[in-house]
């Protein structure tokens, strides 16, 4: 599901205050182009997770055209960071905020890669793609 498919001010209220503080000024559009995950050097091209919660999780990342799995055990947030730092980007998670709305499950991180810290959003049908998905958005946003 695409933030573009739903209302983006309600997605937007379901933020914590310090990042709708941050974004005070922003139009929906401004919002999803600057927050949520659609462009930038790493895409999220599948991923799965076998079991209930903790279990094996595997991501397929687009790195410039060029795809790479990752198979690790653990939450999806473990699989992802183990995933991102693999790939040359230690991502440390600072804050995690995550709400259930009428469109799904909404997730904003503010995240830190290589002493560069920063917000980013996602939507999704289940939490534990929306908070992949607003992992990568936030990788994305700080690492360039």
């Amino acid at each position: 599901m695409t933030i573009l498919t739903l209302d983006t001010r309600a997605f937007i209220a379901a933020a914590p205050k310090g990042l709708r503080a941050e974004c005070g000024g922003l139009t929906p559009a401004q919002f999803y182009d600057r927050y949520c995950e659609h462009t930038g050097h790493i895409r999220l091209s599948d991923w799965s997770l076998a079991g209930n919660g903790s279990a094996e999780c595997v991501a397929t990342l687009e790195f410039a055209d060029q795809l790479r799995t990752f198979s690790t055990t653990g939450s999806p947030v473990a699989a992802m960071t183990s995933a991102l730092y693999d790939a040359g980007y230690p991502v440390e998670i600072l804050q995690f905020h995550q709400r259930r709305t009428e469109a799904g499950t909404a997730t904003f991180v503010q995240c830190e890669v290589n002493g560069r810290r920063g917000w980013s959003a996602a939507m999704a049908d289940d939490g534990a793609e929306s908070t992949i998905r607003a992992m990568i958005a936030c990788v994305n946003r700080i690492a360039r």
